[in-house]
């Protein structure tokens, strides 16, 4: 399903999907920065999988077409690999509730935060 609408919302950090069936989807950024298609996120298999955290504070710095299939999104901390196919962001919204609880489960059991972890450097 490719939407008619894809709007940023920039304070929100919010990617909003409108489809012509009325359908719409708000995907915060965090959990599309933890979801991210790419090969660094999701490995070349389920047992590569790496689990994302403390990406709580993540925002979406910039969103580029990929042809008429997709768009590629640059978070701002740093990642950019991700092309998140329509499809794939049509099944993140229809699967929000059920993907979120999910990871805050493996985060959990991980002993890992959603809280961006910050190292002290010595002056």
């Amino acid at each position: 399903m490719t939407p008619v609408e894809v709007k940023l919302h920039q304070v929100s950090s919010v990617l909003e999907l409108i489809y012509e069936d009325g359908t719409n989807f708000d995907l915060p950024a965090e959990y599309l920065r933890v979801f991210s298609p790419s090969a660094e996120v999701q490995g070349h298999s389920l047992d590569e999988a790496v689990l994302q955290h403390g990406k709580m504070m993540v925002k979406i710095a910039n969103l580029k077409p990929q042809g008429h299939y997709a768009i590629r999104i640059e978070f701002s901390d740093g990642h950019n690999s991700g092309v998140f196919s329509w499809q794939y962001l049509y099944k993140l919204g229809k699967n929000q509730a059920a993907k979120w609880a999910e990871y805050l489960e493996k985060l959990e059991k991980a002993g890992k935060s959603r809280e961006p972890q910050f190292i002290a450097v010595g002056r």
